[in-house]
């Protein structure tokens, strides 16, 4: 079952993102984006902690410290990464915990194609782990948004800055473009979570030139 999901997740992705790529350059891939700056230990997410010990998930969470603390982007690189953001995007249908589960919070990998944004979250990692990208460099990170409201994204930390893979957006963006606050992420080094200090960006505003290399 979740093999079939994956496979038409990455069809739906690179279906979705071909058209792009052929008119406006398969070479294209943003500019450095910078790197958050994370801090001491912060407090784990219960749902998260749940999802953790887990016999079913722990590998989701487990951390490799052999394994490279950055990503080394390349266009391919580039083109597969944002291919994943979409395809996850478009694959599973936005329903609340509250309404899906019954429950306040639950993490999971949308098996049944219902989640919300750290299941969207969750599944980009584990699709862009199977494809060898090290986990290590993918953290699941929590941030506030324009609302003050609490939200689920997944950062990838590469040799050109910390990148966000979000569900309310099929770009793939720097995460000081995205208007979000950042509060903390997992940890490289251990399970567990970090702090972000709260680090504030500017509200989201229009896109960044190199983004409309890879948006519809």
């Amino acid at each position: 079952m979740i093999r079939s999901f994956t496979t038409a997740v990455l069809l739906l992705g690179t279906v979705a993102l071909a058209p792009v790529a052929d008119a406006r350059g398969r070479d294209r891939y943003p500019p450095s984006a910078g790197s958050l700056s994370p801090g001491g230990e912060a407090p784990s997410i219960k749902a998260w902690s749940e999802f953790c010990s887990s016999g079913f998930y722990a590998r989701e969470c487990a951390v490799d410290r052999s394994e490279p603390q950055r990503i080394v982007l390349t266009p391919a690189l580039w083109r597969h990464i944002v291919s994943v953001n979409r395809g996850v995007n478009a694959s599973i249908a936005s329903v609340s915990d509250e309404d899906h589960r019954g429950r306040r919070d639950v993490w999971d990998l949308a098996e049944d194609r219902k989640g919300d944004c750290e299941d969207y979250a969750l599944l980009k990692r584990k699709l862009l782990a199977g494809a060898g990208l090290p986990r290590r460099a993918m953290r699941m990170t929590a941030v506030a948004d324009g609302a003050d409201m609490g939200h689920a994204v997944l950062t990838l930390i590469t040799d050109r800055g910390d990148f966000v893979l979000d569900n309310r957006t099929n770009e793939v963006m720097g995460w000081a473009d995205t208007g979000y606050t950042f509060v903390k992420r997992e940890s490289q080094d251990e399970v567990g979570w970090v702090s972000l200090g709260n680090t504030p960006t500017a509200p989201a505003g229009p896109r960044p030139a190199w983004a409309s290399a890879i948006a519809l």
